[in-house]
């Protein structure tokens, strides 16, 4: 009998090694991104407090009207431009950016092209 991969375990481990060299300051938070099936979310952290400075996601009000009819990627690429203006408005313009195991292709590297073409850098 075959057994079913766990993918999200698979991201986990990938994840958490991933996070071992990744931190987030002050100076250069860090943008976390994290991928659902049908909503993408963005968080800008600051770990050495462990707050979270701005968030964004496809369930925010400010953009839920511009979504409607845009395909998954389309939106996170707004989802980014949203999530890069905030943190502009907050003077953040450098960041560290954590895929938190996902893969950088598709809705991802969209939400990281986003976040660039509003001013962050990473």
């Amino acid at each position: 009998m075959f057994s079913k991969i766990d993918k999200n375990a698979i991201r986990v481990d990938r994840h958490y090694r991933m996070r071992k060299n990744i931190v987030g300051t002050a100076e250069r938070p860090r943008l976390n991104v994290y991928r659902s099936t049908t909503h993408i979310y963005a968080q800008v952290i600051d770990d050495t407090v462990g707050n979270t400075l701005v968030a964004a996601s496809t369930l925010d009000a400010d953009i839920k009207g511009k979504l409607e009819g845009k395909s998954k990627v389309e939106q996170a690429a707004l989802v980014g431009e949203l999530v890069g203006a905030r943190a502009k408005a907050k003077g953040v313009t450098k960041v560290v950016f954590d895929r938190s195991g996902y893969l950088y292709t598709g809705r991802v590297a969209a939400l990281a092209d986003g976040a660039r073409k509003a001013g962050l850098d990473f």
